[in-house]
């Protein structure tokens, strides 16, 4: 029981920054090499470069804004009852200025994605549990909005 309060919780612990205050914006949160500036999503928690081989990862945030490499629109809930957000919904991959690809779904009006357009980052609520309680998670919106 949560005493009456709700509270925003992380979907997946890591792997973007909440923000503090309504000026404060969310980031993704990946790993990249000091060594050979090799860039990771999500953070690697283990130190180790697969692509140097060496221990020399840092934490670091990601761009808010990409570009759409390809997306598709579910109709249907997937079956065995894992998926508690709304139906129809989008996800699809990002590509991320640093040359990483994010796996993601998308928010807001689904007629406004195409290939290639631009998109920005931002935490959206997936669901609310019986006690009210938010799970959040990132998501990508289109930054054209449709005329």
């Amino acid at each position: 029981m949560n005493n009456g309060e709700k509270r925003i919780i992380p979907l997946t612990e890591g792997l973007y920054t909440l923000p503090a205050s309504p000026d404060e914006k969310p980031h993704l949160i990946g790993s990249r090499c000091i060594n050979c500036n090799e860039l990771y999503f999500p953070k690697k928690e283990k130190g180790l470069c697969i692509h140097c081989q060496q221990k020399t990862l840092e934490e670091v945030e990601l761009s808010r804004q990409g570009k759409i490499a390809s997306f598709t629109i579910v109709l249907q809930p997937p079956a065995g009852g894992f998926y508690h957000g709304p139906v129809p919904y989008a996800y699809g991959y990002v590509d991320l200025p640093e040359g990483v690809r994010v796996e993601t779904q998308f928010t807001g009006n689904f007629n406004n994605l195409e290939i290639d357009g631009d998109v920005e980052m931002v935490i959206e609520k997936l669901y609310e549990n019986a006690e009210g309680d938010e799970f959040v998670t990132y998501k990508f919106k289109p930054l054209k909005e449709q005329k």
